[in-house]
C-alpha cells in the first residue's frame, strides 16, 4: 500500500526533509503508535490461536510455499475486483465485501479479551457468552463505522483489523515462507504504486468509501476524514499543464486543517505477519512467560520484539521519503527492516540454524 504526507512540500516550500519531519513529527509519531500497537495487539492473542486447528492451511500447510503463492494470488485478484467494481460505480457491492472481511477478521481479534471479561466476572466455560458478545461488539462498531466514519472510528477499527489478520496469518506459516510472502509482496507494492499506479487507485477507492483498510494520522486538531475527498493518493496535478503559465492551471491549495499522513493497513500486516510467526514456529528456548492467554518462550519472544524494531527503522527510513509530500511504497522498507531485525535477533538469540524451516513447494 501507499503512503502519503499532504501539506507544505506539496505547495511549494523548499525546506529540508529535516524540517518537514519536525513539523510533522506529532502525526508520524501517531502513525507509528498505531504500528506498533496493532502488531502488540496480535502478539497478545498468538497464544489462543498457536494451534493446528486455527492454522489456516493446517499444520503441514504452514511449511507449503504454495500456499504463500494462493495468499499472493488472492490478493491480486481482491485487487482487480474492487478496482473494476469502483470502475463501475458498484461502491455499495466493495463496501459490502470489505465490511464483511472487517468483520471477520476483527471477531478473532475481540474474542479473546471477550472470553477474559467473563472471566474476570467470574464466569468461566461460557462458550456462547464469549461467541455472542463478541459478535455484538464486532456488529456495533461495524454500524458505527458505517454511521461516523471519522478518523479515530477507522483507525480503531483498522487496529482491532489488523491485529486480527496478522495473528491469523502469522500462525498460518513459517518464517521462512512469510519472508518470501514479504518480499514478493514489497516488489509488487513498488511496482503498484510507482508504475502502474493502480494501488493509488485503491486506496482513494477506500478513502472515500471510509474503509478502515488505512491508518490515518491528522497533522492538526480540526482535521475531519468525514471531508476527506476521493483523489488524496493521486496526483492533483492537471495533465493538460501549460506550463508556460503553471500558476492559473494550480489546483486551490487545500486548507492545512485536512491534511493527514495515511498508510495502507498492509504495510502494518506484512511486518506484524513476521512478528506472529517468529513467536509461533521457531524453537522454544529460553524461559517460560505465563500470563493471562498463554505461554511464551523467551528466545522466539525475543526474535518477534527485534522483528518489530526492524519494522520500526524501516518506518524512520520511510518517513524521510514520505516527508517529501509524495506517495511512498511502504512494503520494500517496512518489509526490509523487519527481515533484517528477524535475522539480526534470530542469529543473536537462538543462532542462525534456528531461523531455517524445511518447506515443500506442495
Amino acid at each position: 500500500m501507499a503512503l502519503e504526507v499532504r501539506g507544505s512540500m506539496a505547495q511549494g516550500e523548499s525546506s529540508s526533509v529535516l524540517e518537514e519531519m519536525q513539523q510533522q513529527w506529532a502525526s508520524m509519531a501517531g502513525m507509528a503508535g498505531m504500528f506498533v500497537g496493532t502488531i502488540l495487539l496480535g502478539l497478545s492473542i498468538q497464544p489462543v490461536y498457536d494451534i493446528p486447528e486455527a492454522r489456516a492451511f493446517g499444520e503441514e500447510g504452514a511449511a507449503k510455499a504454495g500456499n504463500v503463492l494462493l495468499e499472493m494470488f488472492f490478493i491480486l485478484v481482491f485487487t482487480v475486483v474492487i478496482i473494476w467494481l469502483a470502475r463501475k460505480g458498484l461502491d455499495f457491492v466493495i463496501k459490502a465485501i470489505v465490511m464483511f472481511a472487517l468483520w471477520f477478521s476483527m471477531f478473532y481479534a475481540l474474542q479473546p479479551y471477550s472470553a477474559l471479561f467473563w472471566w474476570l466476572i467470574g464466569i468461566e466455560s461460557a462458550v456462547y457468552l464469549v461467541v455472542s458478545s463478541t459478535v455484538i461488539i464486532s456488529t456495533a462498531l461495524m454500524v458505527l463505522l458505517h454511521r461516523y466514519p471519522e478518523w479515530y472510528v477507522v483507525n480503531g477499527v483498522g487496529i482491532l483489523v489488523g491485529a486480527g489478520v496478522v495473528t491469523i496469518i502469522g500462525i498460518s506459516f513459517v518464517p521462512v515462507l512469510i519472508i518470501l510472502f514479504m518480499v514478493i509482496a514489497a516488489i509488487y507494492d513498488h511496482w503498484a504504486v510507482n508504475s502502474s499506479k493502480h494501488m493509488l487507485e485503491l486506496a482513494d477507492t477506500m478513502i472515500s468509501l471510509k474503509l478502515p483498510v488505512l491508518l490515518v494520522a491528522p497533522k492538526s486538531k480540526d482535521y475531519s476524514f468525514l471531508e476527506e475527498g476521493d483523489q488524496v493518493m493521486r496526483s492533483e496535478t492537471p495533465e493538460d499543464m501549460d506550463w508556460d503559465d503553471p500558476v492559473k492551471n494550480m489546483p486551490e491549495p487545500k486548507k492545512s486543517g485536512r491534511d493527514a499522513l495515511f498508510m495502507g493497513l498492509g504495510d502494518v500486516i506484512f511486518p506484524g505477519m513476521l512478528v506472529i510467526s517468529a513467536v509461533s514456529f521457531l524453537p522454544e528456548m529460553g524461559p517460560e512467560i505465563d500470563y493471562v492467554f498463554g505461554t511464551m518462550h523467551a528466545g522466539p519472544l525475543t526474535v518477534g520484539l527485534g522483528t518489530l524494531v526492524g519494522g520500526l527503522a524501516g518506518y524512520v527510513a520511510l518517513m524521510t521519503q514520505v516527508a517529501r509530500g509524495n506517495p511512498q511504497a511502504g512494503l520494500p522498507l517496512l518489509n526490509g527492516g523487519s527481515i533484517l531485525g528477524y535475522l539480526i535477533a534470530g542469529i543473536i538469540a537462538l543462532g542462525p540454524t534456528a531461523l531455517w524451516q524445511d518447506i515443500s513447494f506442495f
